[in-house]
């Protein structure tokens, strides 16, 4: 293991402790695939979204300071979180574009044009995130395939370290979670997955 492993072992180690000054250095040692995540996610906003990926990841790791109670068990889990975070946050943005707007009915999309229907219609992530909020209340660890995967950007061997599941159990989550989000959203009206 190099050095900047070991460093981010320890780091999520002590804040299992309790350390919560050991957050900023974990946050600096994994700088990069932070903003690699906050990239990836600004990449299925619009054009003209008001955050930078740096604002993206300031505004994540306020809320990470916020789940001191949280329990990373790897870098993985702590990037998976972190995911989560920035989702929130353009959440957060979506909805108060829509407040803005007080826009008129969703449009249907697929989830492979979620991305690109985003830029004009933050009504689509807004519906997505109410779906998904209710399929994880029916099935919680697919669910977070979903999150992991699509709003995360991670593979599926990513997502199966994780959630310590197998690929397999991986793909078929989330094949299952695309059903159920694509009935869902259709019988709304809204966005098909």
């Amino acid at each position: 293991m190099d050095g900047r492993a070991e460093s981010v072992t320890r780091w999520l180690g002590d804040l299992r402790a309790g350390q919560d000054e050991a957050l900023p250095r974990l946050v600096e040692a994994v700088q990069g695939e932070l903003r690699g995540l906050a990239e990836r996610h600004l990449r299925r906003e619009r054009a003209d979204h008001t955050l930078q990926p740096t604002a993206l990841v300031n505004e994540a790791y306020l809320r990470l300071v916020d789940q001191r109670a949280q329990d990373w068990e790897s870098k993985q889990h702590f990037l998976a979180i972190a995911s989560t975070a920035m989702r929130r946050v353009l959440l957060e943005h979506a909805r108060a574009r829509m407040a803005e707007k007080r826009g008129g009915g969703a449009e249907r999309v697929t989830l492979f044009e979620v991305p690109s229907a985003l830029e004009e219609r933050p009504e689509i992530l807004v519906a997505l995130d109410a779906a998904l909020e209710q399929f994880a209340r029916i099935d919680p660890q697919n669910a977070r395939v979903v999150e992991l995967r699509w709003f995360g950007g991670l593979d599926v061997e990513q997502t199966a370290a994780v959630l310590g599941v197998s690929t397999r159990t991986v793909e078929r989550g989330w094949r299952a979670a695309s059903a159920w989000l694509r009935l869902r959203l259709e019988s709304e009206g809204g966005p098909n997955p």
